[in-house]
Formats: C-alpha cells, sequence, structure tokens
C-alpha cells in the first residue's frame, strides 16, 4: 500500500519547531538556517493544505490541525529511532566511534582504555581525535567528549569531572619553587587551546588567586594542545598551567609535580554528549558505565573533586 504522506524531513522539522515553539531554536538544534527551515515548514503546509502554526511578531503558536498532527508524528519519529536503535544493537554492529580533542584523548582515554577492551571485548572501539567539534548529523560518530560550558542544543549532555586548573613541573623544578614569587626565574608555560572560552585558566588568573604580583604573567611558552604543554612540563622547560583532568595520570606517576596547594577552579569541564537516541544503544550505554566508573576511580566525578 501506498501512502501519500510527506517527506520525513518536513516532519522532523515540524516537531522540532512544535518542540520548541521557536523557528530559531529548531534551526540551531537541526542545523539548518532559518530560511532553509521555513521553506521545509512551508512545503509540508502547502502538503496539507492548511497552516500548522500561528505566526505572532512575538511567538508562534499551533493551529488546531497543527495539534492534531503533532502527537501522530511524535509517536512515528519516536518509533523510526527504536528501529534504527534496534538494528544498530545487533551483533553486527559494536563499532563505536567516539569523538575526542586530541588532549583527552592522549592524556586521559588512551592509557585507560586496556580496561575498556577487557570489559567489553565484543565492542569495537574507534577514538576519533580531532579539535574540531563533531557535526553528528553529518559526521561519522557515535557520541563525543567536548570540553566547554555544557550548552550543546539537541544533544544528551553528561557531566564527567569537575575541573580545576594548577602549576605543575618536573620533580627537579618543583624542588626549586618556594612561593609563587619563585615563578618569576622559571619559564611560565600556557595552555591556549582553550582560552576562547568564559572563565578559562590562565597564568594572570592563578597568579591573582595567589596573591602574587611580581610574576609576569604574559611571557611564557605558547601551546595550542594541551598535552603538548604537559609534555613540555615533564621534559623541564618550565611550569605549566595545567588542567587537573588531563594531568591526573602525569601526577599519579611522579612525571609531574603540583609545587603549590592551590588550585583555580573553573566552570568549564569535559562532557559527554551526542544524540538522545545514541544514548539508548548498547555499546554507548557501556562505555557511558565504563566512563563513570573510571573517573569515580580517580576522584574527579562532579561533586567528588579534591584539592591538591
Amino acid at each position: 500500500m501506498r501512502y501519500n504522506i510527506p517527506a520525513i524531513n518536513a516532519l522532523r522539522v515540524f516537531e522540532a519547531v512544535a518542540r520548541h515553539m521557536s523557528f530559531q531554536q529548531a534551526a540551531d538544534e537541526l542545523h539548518l538556517t532559518p530560511s532553509a527551515l521555513s521553506y521545509q515548514i512551508r512545503t509540508l503546509e502547502e502538503h496539507l493544505g492548511q497552516p500548522l502554526f500561528v505566526r505572532g511578531n512575538r511567538a508562534i503558536s499551533l493551529t488546531s490541525g497543527g495539534r492534531k498532527l503533532l502527537p501522530a508524528v511524535e509517536d512515528a519519529l519516536e518509533r523510526i529511532v527504536e528501529g534504527i536503535s534496534a538494528i544498530s544493537a545487533s551483533p553486527d554492529n559494536n563499532r563505536l566511534i567516539v569523538s575526542s580533542g586530541p588532549a583527552f584523548a592522549a592524556k586521559w582515554l588512551a592509557p585507560k582504555l586496556r580496561r575498556f577492551v577487557d570489559a567489553y571485548p565484543d565492542i569495537e572501539l574507534l577514538v576519533s581525535a580531532n579539535l574540531r567539534n563533531v557535526d553528528f548529523a553529518r559526521d561519522d560518530a557515535d557520541v563525543g567528549i567536548r570540553f566547554g560550558l555544557g550548552d550543546y542544543p539537541g544533544l544528551e549532555v553528561e557531566p564527567l569531572v569537575d575541573e580545576a586548573a594548577l602549576p605543575l613541573c618536573a620533580p627537579d623544578m618543583a624542588a626549586r619553587l618556594k612561593t609563587p614569587a619563585d615563578l618569576a626565574s622559571v619559564t611560565l608555560l600556557h595552555d591556549d587551546s582553550i582560552r576562547h572560552l568564559a572563565d578559562a585558566p590562565s597564568w594572570p588568573r592563578w597568579l591573582k588567586l595567589a596573591g602574587e604580583t611580581g610574576v609576569d604573567a604574559t611571557k611564557g611558552l605558547r601551546f595550542t594542545h594541551a598535552d603538548h604543554g604537559l609534555d613540555a612540563a615533564i621534559e623541564g622547560a618550565g611550569v605549566v598551567l595545567g588542567r587537573r583532568s588531563l594531568s591526573e595520570a602525569d601526577i599519579r606517576h611522579g612525571r609531574l609535580v603540583a609545587p603549590f596547594d592551590l588550585e583555580l577552579p573553573i566552570r568549564p569541564r569535559f562532557y559527554l554528549v551526542g544524540p538522545p537516541a545514541a544514548f539508548r544503544l548498547r555499546k554507548v550505554m557501556a562505555f557511558r558505565d565504563w566512563l563513570r566508573s573510571e573517573i569515580a576511580a580517580c576522584g574527579t566525578a562532579p561533586g567528588t573533586a579534591s584539592a591538591g
């Protein structure tokens, strides 16, 4: 039997607009331009022969036809998602692609992956390390790990670790640093990879917290990848203001030392993100549970962070 139904993309756009009651928010969620989104709605209304929204100056609302159509569209889309999830969860699709920034992949994720492989030998894990945030509508990735403030419209978002920044250096250099004023005699290493974020850690902020005004916080070496700054500090190039989440393994193994017991709390943190449907997949749930257990073991789960 053939059905005279509109294109699925138009129905998906209708559902997003009705859920947000905003053309702009729906366009942001679906990664569409406002004109492309409006075209989809207009095409759907022409197909049905009636308007679906009442457009006001500052707000929109559903027409009576729109209110009748919405539950059916929501149910249909939910069934489609469930069907796709059921196929994706089959034994033939156990490949899990995780998008991550290079620093998190190198410093946090890679050293722990042996335990994931041991726990879930049937899941084929691929870590795609890239500074660019993955576009789940276009790119080949199941979930991503992002560093920011958690504002990722249209995605399910789970905070991973509390975050703070602290001075770190090689053990022999730490022995020469008695007070923050001694930082004037060494090279400061700057992590510029997140300088665009609000509340990003910086040497001026840490020195202000320490009450130290005699150190020039503008000089030193700068790195666009956080792990490069940490590696330079390990090799004795200077003192880096490093993120605790990325440096915990180097601190635990004695490669890096915190010469001062003073951390700078920061709002940005790592998040596990992805389309809501992806979080229903067995392989994603397994990866999320494994992340939670590893974070708990490190003592850096949200609400459990400790100083030092």
